[in-house]
């Protein structure tokens, strides 16, 4: 594999904080309280009298800070010398202005702040990083309050962006196609991802700072069959560290899966032993503030025996949880589960703006994947019944004397799978999850059967 670090010493430490950052970045954030991991400068620096300087040890992980808190006398200057122990580029700056710049793993440097007046705080203004704890507070001895280190992490965002439920898409937009194509010929499927950074229209109106793969959020949907070796090139071209999980391979999480720096390079490669359909993401921490903002696809493994239909189409289903406008997606709002929009392929109601043409008495294929990061799905077509369904690797339903229907794909995040159906009679038929809360939320689409006037539903 390309760009591997050398040494065990590096494998452990990784080992070590990924297995950390992980649950983090999944969970949400272990916030510290208290003040069990409180640091009195005053006691532990080498203080030289008044106005005198107190030295203070900072580790930087990930997505930690070590002390939490520190307590210092009024007026008094700090040097904080800070080492960067993460896998992860961090910076650390007061009131997240000035400090120092972008520190390389294992890379150190002196800060000194102060003199304070009043309690402040200091803390990685890497996306996402403080939201997740990495934040270190600073207690003036004296002041009416001891604060508790990440405290504000968990505020209620002000300002963020919001969805016009009425609004539509300019004249130009299209939507997504949501054709998923057929596998490719041949064993070995060899692709590029660039991650990147990129303002993208998330609904009519409203633009966020999405992280992506390959500018394009889902990203590229995959397809292939048992046996299929997949090769896939990571670039990073962004401006903050990556890495990608693909949930239907069988590799070395601390391999494969590692974070690569800006301008890096990783070679992710598996051979698919197993039928589904299957997501892949960024596992970078904090991985919830990666997922929930665009950095997550698709991959179908097609099972050896699949009927032939008239045609297949793809869905991803996913949360957005609105930043300010042009920024990137709130991770606090992440980590309470407060998501702004429920929606298919990464667009608000975007199905009901691009209704699918199709036709009646035709065989479809819907494959389904819930990338989340947290909502489940309960996938369903209002005035059509699946009489075959296809769930996490097997076969659930299919036609047979007892006549059996089923009405709803219901996934959980990470979950994937396909149904089949077709159309009795043209109309229009209303595509959603059937979880209703969330329909109102974007989770609508619409299948246009036959030669059938959109108008009404604004379509096209």
């Amino acid at each position: 594999m390309d760009n591997k670090r050398n040494g065990d010493g590096w494998w452990v430490i990784t080992f070590v904080i990924g297995m950390t950052a992980l649950i983090v970045g999944i969970v949400g954030v272990a916030m510290a309280s208290g003040r069990s991991n409180t640091t009195s400068a005053a006691a532990t620096g080498a203080a030289a009298g008044a106005g005198g300087v107190t030295s203070v040890d900072v580790t930087l992980a990930d997505i930690s800070v070590s002390p939490n808190m520190v307590e210092v006398p009024s007026g008094q200057e700090i040097t904080l010398h800070i080492t960067n122990k993460g896998a992860l580029q961090h910076d650390f700056k007061v009131e997240g202005t000035s400090g120092t710049g972008l520190l390389e793993p294992g890379e150190k440097a002196d800060l000194v702040i102060g003199p304070f007046s009043a309690d402040s705080a200091v803390w990685c203004t890497v996306p996402g990083h403080k939201e997740a704890g990495m934040m270190m507070m600073v207690h003036v001895l004296g002041s009416s309050a001891v604060p508790v280190a990440g405290e504000g992490a968990t505020a209620a965002a002000s300002g963020d962006a919001v969805i016009d439920a009425a609004a539509m898409p300019a004249a130009d937009w299209k939507g997504r196609d949501p054709v998923l194509p057929a596998a490719q010929t041949g064993t070995l499927h060899e692709v590029t991802f660039d991650a990147t950074e990129k303002l993208i229209e998330v609904a009519p109106g409203v633009t966020q700072m999405m992280w992506t793969f390959n500018d394009q959020v889902p990203g590229p949907i995959l397809r292939g069959k048992v046996g299929d070796t997949f090769r896939i090139t990571l670039n990073n071209k962004g401006e903050m560290g990556h890495s990608i999980d693909f949930h239907a391979s069988k590799v070395a999480w601390s391999d494969e899966m590692r974070t690569i720096l800006p301008g890096e390079t990783l070679v992710y490669e598996f051979t698919a032993d197993y039928a589904g359909a299957w997501m892949y993401h960024c596992g970078t921490a904090p991985a919830l503030h990666h997922i929930g903002n665009g950095m997550y696809g698709a991959i179908v493994i097609d099972p050896p025996t699949l009927d032939p239909v008239a045609e297949e189409f793809m869905i991803v289903q996913s949360e957005l949880h609105l930043g300010p406008e042009g920024q990137p997606g709130d991770l606090t709002k992440m980590i309470n589960e407060d998501f702004d929009a429920v929606v298919f392929n990464g667009y608000f109601n975007q199905y009901k703006f691009a209704p699918i043409h199709v036709e009646a008495g035709k065989r479809y294929r819907i494959w389904l994947v819930n990338d989340g990061p947290s909502e489940n799905s309960a996938f369903h077509i209002v005035g059509t019944i699946f009489d075959t369904v296809f769930k996490e690797g097997s076969y659930t339903l299919q036609p047979d004397d007892t006549h059996g229907g089923s009405q709803v794909l219901d996934l959980q995040p990470a979950q994937g799978g396909f149904v089949e159906f077709t159309f009795a009679e043209d109309g229009l038929y209303l595509m959603v999850t059937h979880k209703f809360s969330n329909v109102g939320k974007g989770a609508l689409g619409v299948f246009a059967v036959g030669d059938v006037d959109t108008s009404a539903i604004g379509g096209h």
